[in-house]
């Protein structure tokens, strides 16, 4: 007969083999030692981010599904805060982008993990909070957004490049 501590430890030895590790998320990137961006997180990888002391996920997906609509209930279950700013693809907003800034602004002491569908949203508006906020130089900004866009992807996105574009300028 199990006693209460071995239960505990053996839901705490099965949530562990469920989880994958955060640099597992598609397009992955750590930016510096308190953020990170990537592609969506899957529910083996929601596991791990305590293991990665992420203290916040900022979700800038619009996709609708099933794994969306659980997955902030399964972060701030881990005791993760979450926001989620639905950026949509084809028309981002400067009013995201400034709710984005402003989110970052108060975050700054915490480890916050950035992600969208597959780290476009999420690369392209931390690049630009580094670029306008965080002055961050030009070329150390952007060898992090080329590492996630390719020049293929501007051409297909246009949108974004406009977006960019006409926020730092």
């Amino acid at each position: 007969m199990l006693n209460l501590p071995s239960l505990c430890l053996l839901a705490l030895l099965s949530v562990s083999a469920l989880a994958e590790p955060l640099h597992t998320t598609l397009n992955h990137r750590e930016i510096s030692p308190r953020l990170t961006t990537s592609g969506q997180i899957s529910s083996a990888q929601i596991a791990s981010l305590k293991a990665a002391e992420i203290d916040l996920v900022i979700n800038l997906t619009m996709e609708a599904s099933e794994q969306d609509a659980q997955e902030g209930y399964a972060v701030t279950k881990l005791g993760i805060d979450y926001i989620h700013i639905p950026v949509p693809w084809d028309r981002p907003t400067q009013e995201d982008l400034a709710l984005f800034f402003g989110i970052m602004d108060l975050s700054r002491k915490k480890n916050v993990l950035v992600h969208c569908f597959a780290n476009y949203r999420a690369s392209a508006f931390v690049y630009l909070y580094r670029r306008t906020v965080l002055n961050v130089p030009e070329e150390e900004a952007r060898a992090d957004l080329d590492a996630i866009w390719s020049a293929d992807d501007w051409v297909k996105y246009p949108q974004w490049d406009a977006f960019i574009r006409s926020t730092i300028n």
